[in-house]
């Protein structure tokens, strides 16, 4: 009986601790090293207790929006692209790393508007990758995620990710396989063709959206080179959605690639509810615009720079 009183003794006071950690940071901005002082433990203590608060939900980052300017915005979007809901964070320009902020802002987005033990459809690329290691790790029951294509790794945790609360329902296929008849075959697999079943049944689905540039994830990751690439831009390429690519309209580019590649297809994606894109910086608005013109989106997260270059973008 001492023996499990002392155990929840010890539990309450690294709660106190924690909790104490948390304030002085947080609130009062203190720093790491005077909050060791002050509490008597190391500094090394002291970045364990706030993440581990990070990580428990005991602290908890919600961004207000009381920029009229950014809500005005984000009404003219909805307005101009017949969208559900836009949500828009400061400026890339004003960002350290655009693209993880942009991700961070998706994460909560989706976690406020996520049922208990919903399904989810998540895209490939860096963003999403980014956008469901924080979605695992903040979130408080586990998630049921579903991916929109082949490529494993980029649904699977990062090194950073310490606590990862989700279950993942992948196809288990390359991105781009050898041959047509080769993705034919995979198709008629029933454990890929169970995770294709369970696509239209989820919630919400989330997609990135990748530009014709040298930082392209699908040409970083050496599933496309740069001859490939320049084929797509002489024919009129502007940027992807779940490794289709785009011409500024919306519309599809049909190339044999298409045939070798294990993902969702863009009329699927259109049929399906609550599609969110996440993109943002001014080297993806063009194809931010395309798939917004292409209709395949239902809500756009992005960051102010870019949603002002996408409204001052006229009709075509």
């Amino acid at each position: 009986m001492e023996e499990r009183l002392d155990k929840i003794d010890k539990l309450d006071y690294e709660h106190i601790l924690m909790v104490k950690a948390v304030w002085y940071y947080y609130i009062e901005s203190y720093t790491q090293q005077n909050i060791s002082k002050l509490l008597g433990v190391s500094r090394s203590k002291v970045i364990s207790l706030l993440e581990r608060a990070r990580q428990t939900g005991v602290i908890q980052f919600n961004v207000r929006q009381e920029s009229s300017r950014r809500m005005q915005l984000e009404q003219d979007m909805i307005a101009r692209f017949g969208l559900s809901d836009v949500f828009i964070v400061p400026g890339a320009s004003t960002l350290t790393s655009p693209n993880e902020s942009i991700a961070q802002a998706a994460a909560m987005y989706i976690l406020r508007r996520a049922e208990d033990n919903a399904f989810i459809n998540m895209g490939y690329g860096d963003t999403t990758s980014r956008i469901l290691n924080h979605l695992a790790t903040a979130a408080q029951s586990p998630l049921n995620v579903v991916s929109l294509t082949g490529g494993v790794n980029y649904y699977l945790p990062n090194t950073r990710s310490n606590v990862f609360n989700a279950r993942l329902y992948l196809i288990p296929s390359p991105l781009l396989l050898s041959s047509g008849e080769l993705r034919q075959s995979l198709r008629q697999e029933p454990d890929v063709g169970e995770i294709f079943r369970m696509i239209p049944l989820s919630s919400m689905s989330v997609v990135g959206i990748g530009s014709m540039n040298d930082q392209a994830t699908i040409l970083k990751n050496g599933i496309l080179n740069q001859n490939d690439f320049t084929f797509l831009k002489m024919q009129g390429a502007v940027g992807d959605v779940l490794s289709h690519f785009l011409d500024k309209n919306g519309n599809p580019i049909s190339i044999e690639l298409e045939d070798r590649l294990m993902s969702t297809p863009l009329e699927e994606l259109r049929k399906l509810d609550n599609v969110i894109g996440v993109a943002g910086g001014a080297r993806k608005a063009e194809a931010i615009l395309a798939a917004l013109r292409g209709g395949y989106l239902d809500v756009l997260i992005t960051d102010e720079d870019t949603a002002k270059l996408l409204l001052e973008t006229p009709e075509p």
